[in-house]
């Protein structure tokens, strides 16, 4: 059954967290449009997992250049009739930048960006997934897709903590940050709905969901 849904939500949290599976189910759920990374549509990512200081720029050009063309169109919709769940936040495509970039690459970058992220719509909600490295090293491991095997603890580390930092600062829409190191939304459907059950409490500020100490 279509259940209530607030217009537009976003899934975010580093690589190997769940955010493109949870940001499905979501959609599924709510009848929403899912507006989802494809990181296979990227030729230089591949590249820039073996080389990173070679292939940055680009790789982080392809991904601005396409979150902006999808936010585009969720502008151009009517997020009232239609509803979106993504799986990506255009604000955080900094964090990428900033820890991958040397600085004349960054101002070059920060300045296609100032020119892309020109009034976006806000989310009416953020869930912002968190697990430990090691839990994200596992499941990268586990779901095999080649080049991610090239990303080492360290540049993983790297981005957690910049999500973590990034987060803390956030307070553009509400947000919902989730333990989920312990929870697997796809395979447990009680994860699953219990996660949904707390979406609807969250309708300003900022939420802490941790699963293993709900009442």
């Amino acid at each position: 059954m279509q259940k209530t849904f607030p217009g537009y939500i976003v899934v975010e949290g580093a690589v190997g967290v769940g955010k493109t599976s949870l940001a499905r189910r979501l959609a599924e759920i709510f009848g929403a449009r899912p507006l989802l990374e494809r990181p296979e549509e990227n030729p230089f990512l591949e590249r820039f997992y073996a080389s990173r200081k070679h292939y940055a720029l680009p790789t982080q050009l392809f991904f601005l250049f396409q979150r902006a063309r999808q936010i585009q169109e969720l502008k151009q919709a009517d997020m009232f009739s239609t509803g979106f769940v993504a799986d990506f936040l255009l604000d955080k495509d900094r964090l990428f930048a900033r820890a991958n970039l040397d600085n004349d690459e960054l101002r070059l970058y920060e300045q296609v960006y100032q020119q892309m992220s020109l009034d976006l719509p806000q989310p009416d909600l953020v869930i912002f997934l968190q697990a430990s490295v090691d839990v994200l090293m596992e499941r990268i491991r586990r779901r095999g897709i080649p080049y991610e095997a090239l990303i080492d603890r360290a540049y993983l580390q790297t981005l957690v903590d910049a999500y973590t930092q990034f987060f803390h600062h956030y307070y553009a829409a509400p947000l919902l940050v989730v333990n989920a190191t312990e929870i697997n939304f796809v395979d447990r459907e009680a994860d699953f709905q219990t996660l949904l059950e707390y979406i609807p409490r969250v309708r300003s500020g900022r939420h802490f969901f941790n699963p293993l100490v709900a009442p």
